[in-house]
């Protein structure tokens, strides 16, 4: 899928920073903020575009919960286009990286999404905590 061509008098952002409290609360609100940057920069039409939008959409929900389960305190979701797709960062406090672990009744898939529906995932220890990166192609 190609992905339109800015023109000069588009004032769309192509990269989008949204704080978050950490409260269970934000993680629709990431969503939603999501939904809204994949709208504006993803064209619509094939079916393509609704399951490249969903799997966005996935993502981020993971990695935001991840950030309010295991992190303490606020967050910040980033999207970006990027050449081949979409780019999704999440920065919490934490500085525990994230891990695999056998899927149970209180939760255990997420991170194992986020690395099957992207082409990249790194993590970036930070100073304050740290930032989840992942890149999904068109």
């Amino acid at each position: 899928m190609e992905l339109p061509p800015a023109t000069p008098h588009d004032a769309r952002p192509v990269q989008v920073c949204v704080d978050f409290s950490g409260a269970p609360g934000c993680i629709a609100a990431a969503r939603d903020a999501a939904d809204d940057f994949l709208r504006h920069h993803v064209p619509t039409a094939p079916q393509a575009r609704h399951t490249f939008h969903d799997d966005v959409l996935l993502v981020v929900s993971e990695l935001v919960t991840n950030a309010v389960r295991h992190a303490p305190g606020p967050a910040v979701l980033e999207l970006g286009l990027l050449p081949r797709g979409v780019g999704i960062t999440v920065r919490d406090t934490s500085p525990r990286l994230p891990y695999s672990r056998p899927p149970d009744r209180t939760g255990g898939r997420g991170w194992s999404i986020v690395q099957s529906l992207a082409r990249l995932v790194r993590v970036v220890p930070r100073r304050d905590g740290k930032s989840v990166h992942a890149e999904l192609d068109w």
